[in-house]
């Protein structure tokens, strides 16, 4: 199974270039592509995502066995389902928190995905509109640790800008 983790800070594009590789894929086996907005567990759970792919989607997957994810409800504040990955197929997850050490171990490519601050803060509120605008310092605090404990651009094997 080839495994692609896509990080990169809110905003730079991280989900368009999942998306177009998956739909530019060659072969049978198109990948399944896992977002990680639908993984956070509320506004300060880029860390919790993080480890919850580590845990149930890439190590089960390295090891052979049954992975999957459970996606979080933005509606209700609550996890929802859990979804299962097929092994057969290439995975993709892209998403703030997805380029850890130990997640980069697990991965076949790491892609760090980067644009300027004024850009990035304007596709990502365009997007998700007046509530990210609401959310945009206390996300972008955790990611700024996140970024300063675990280095996620050097451990990129490619740097796309957007």
């Amino acid at each position: 199974m080839t495994v692609i983790l896509i990080d990169g800070p809110s905003g730079s594009g991280k989900t368009d270039l999942a998306l177009r590789m998956r739909d530019r894929w060659v072969g049978a086996d198109v990948p399944v592509v896992v977002h990680l907005d639908d993984v956070y567990p509320g506004w300060d759970g880029l860390d919790a995502a993080s480890e919850h792919i580590r845990q149930h989607l890439l190590e089960p997957l390295r090891e052979g066995r049954s992975a999957g994810w459970q996606r979080y409800d933005w509606t209700t504040g609550e996890p929802a389902e859990w979804r299962g990955v097929d092994p057969s197929h290439p995975l993709i997850v892209e998403g703030c928190g997805a380029l850890t050490r130990r997640n980069a171990a697990l991965a076949d490519l790491t892609i760090w995905v980067e644009t300027d601050d004024e850009t990035r803060k304007a596709r990502a509120i365009a997007r998700d509109g007046e509530r990210y605008l609401r959310e945009w310092d206390r996300w972008d605090a955790q990611w700024q640790l996140f970024v300063r404990r675990e280095s996620p651009r050097e451990l990129a094997t490619m740097i796309v800008p957007t």
